[in-house]
């Protein structure tokens, strides 16, 4: 069941993935050109802001109950009463969450000019609250996850195109924004039943759950400093424009970044048993596969975004952004650390339940991102920003390395990362190539993405690479599968 359970929950997760790669690539290059760098930048600080409210309000809900719940999934009763404390848990935390936003709106006088936006984006915690979307990663329900997101994205473009129209419509936009990543928070209430039932109830078992809860919203909150900083930072020495710049680089790569990371909620429910079993063979088999994906998908990622930076800011924001370059050049290198780091951090030591190791890794990389942030960004800028970020979480990683057991390491594994290599270090020349003999810039970006991932996918074969020929033979052998059984109906009826 694992293997097949992965392969498939892959598969929906690279699909409504690749999602967050399309429509960000038709609405954001619209978007940017729309709302301008200003408006722009005054939706992303706004963000940052809710993000420390949504943190506070989710604590460490969602890694503990996807956790937990995969432990005790096939018993619908005690899948019942476990989600229906956790959610109650965490409706609570939302309230004192909406409390302290409360505050800070009233006695921050800075913040005046952003309420009305702060409050539309903040409609986006009780909507991830009430839909538990945990439960169905639990379950590994990724096809629900995935038509359900496609949906929604499909909905929020067709809105966006009928309600964004010129710089004034941000409020707008930020509307249809939560619409999209949240709105469907909602149809869960429904669809969550079909596993089971999940009520408000007063009576938690505060003593079991807190304690871990507690120390993941530490560790989370650790990563949310880290993450919103240098915007927050930006935002408050260097102004709007600086902000729009920098989150623009940021967005970029964190479409990137998302699509590597998000194997770690495929594989999170399977390994937390795997881990709680102590079931060694099923831990170095997910594991491997783990490395094989980051390494297949993501070397070639961080060698195309380095080598096309200026050419897909022009396409995402247009020649105003141009100077978000060399910051997006710098996030590409923080791509192979976060790469490197999710599969330490949390792919190993969370599933493992380490959480104090995690907790204390995020500590310190985040107070080094903050110091360094506060240091160098006014003075050098944006690209400051970046440089710490590469900085504070190669720190992360190298805390955690030493916690890592070898029983569950495979030092054969390592060669797996060599051949994705080699095929990227053809591909790199490739796409260097097609930079001096293409002019036109979007036709460059197309041709280089195709014509290197041809090249890529080709060189791996050609080395028989495990993990491309598996893919490859696996998706022929469907598609036969797919041919051969309507060929037959069709059969069937013609002789009717």
């Amino acid at each position: 069941m694992g293997s097949i359970s992965i392969k498939k929950n892959t598969v929906y997760n690279i699909i409504k993935t690749a999602s967050t790669i399309l429509f960000p690539i038709i609405t954001f290059p619209y978007i940017s050109r729309v709302l301008q760098p200003k408006n722009i930048g005054r939706i992303n600080f706004g963000n940052s802001i809710v993000g420390y409210i949504s943190l506070l309000a989710t604590l460490g809900v969602t890694t503990y109950a996807i956790r937990e719940c995969s432990k005790v999934r096939n018993n619908r009763e005690e899948l019942s009463k476990l989600s229906g404390e956790i959610l109650s848990i965490n409706l609570f935390t939302t309230f004192i969450a909406y409390i302290v936003l409360a505050i800070i709106l009233l006695v921050y006088g800075k913040l005046h000019d952003y309420r009305l936006l702060i409050l539309i984006q903040s409609l986006s915690v009780i909507f991830t609250a009430l839909g538990a979307d945990w439960i169905n990663t639990a379950m590994e329900d990724f096809k629900y996850i995935t038509i359900r997101t496609i949906a929604f994205q499909v909905l929020s473009v067709i809105l966006m195109f009928i309600f964004v129209k010129e710089p004034n419509d941000y409020i707008n936009y930020a509307i249809i924004t939560v619409l999209s990543s949240s709105g469907a928070g909602i149809l869960n209430i429904i669809y969550r039943r079909k596993y089971c039932k999940t009520k408000f109830t007063i009576k938690c078992s505060l003593k079991k759950h807190l304690p871990p809860i507690l120390g993941l919203f530490a560790m989370l909150l650790a990563q949310q400093v880290f993450t919103m900083s240098d915007t927050t930072i930006i935002g408050l020495t260097l102004g709007d424009y600086q902000v729009g710049l920098y989150s623009t680089a940021v967005k970029i790569y964190n479409i990137l970044n998302q699509i590597l990371g998000s194997i770690t909620w495929v594989v999170m429910a399977q390994l937390s048993v795997a881990f709680a079993e102590d079931s060694i063979e099923d831990i170095k088999r997910i594991l491997r596969y783990v490395i094989q994906f980051s390494a297949v998908f993501g070397i070639p990622c961080i060698v195309g975004l380095f080598i096309l930076s200026p050419e897909i800011i022009s396409i995402f924001g247009g020649r105003s952004y141009i100077e978000a370059t060399i910051p997006l050049r710098l996030l590409s290198l923080t791509l192979a650390i976060s790469t490197i780091g999710n599969y330490i951090f949390n792919i190993n030591l969370l599933a493992a339940g380490k959480d104090k190791v995690c907790l204390f890794a995020c500590s310190m990389s985040a107070v080094l991102n903050i110091i360094t942030n506060i240091i160098f960004i006014p003075v050098f800028g944006i690209n400051a920003a970046a440089v710490t970020t590469i900085v504070s979480q190669l720190c992360a990683a190298i805390i955690c390395i030493p916690f890592l057991k070898k029983k569950y390491q495979d030092a054969e594994n390592l060669k797996l990362v060599l051949r994705p290599v080699f095929a990227s270090v053809i591909m790199a020349v490739v796409l260097i190539i097609l930079k001096y003999v293409i002019n036109n810039t979007i036709m460059r970006v197309i041709v280089s993405v195709l014509f290197g991932a041809g090249v890529y996918f080709v060189i791996l074969m050609t080395l028989h690479d495990e993990f491309t020929v598996n893919t490859v033979q696996s998706c022929v052998s469907k598609l036969k599968k797919y041919y051969l059984s309507h060929r037959n109906n069709d059969n069937r009826s013609d002789f009717r």
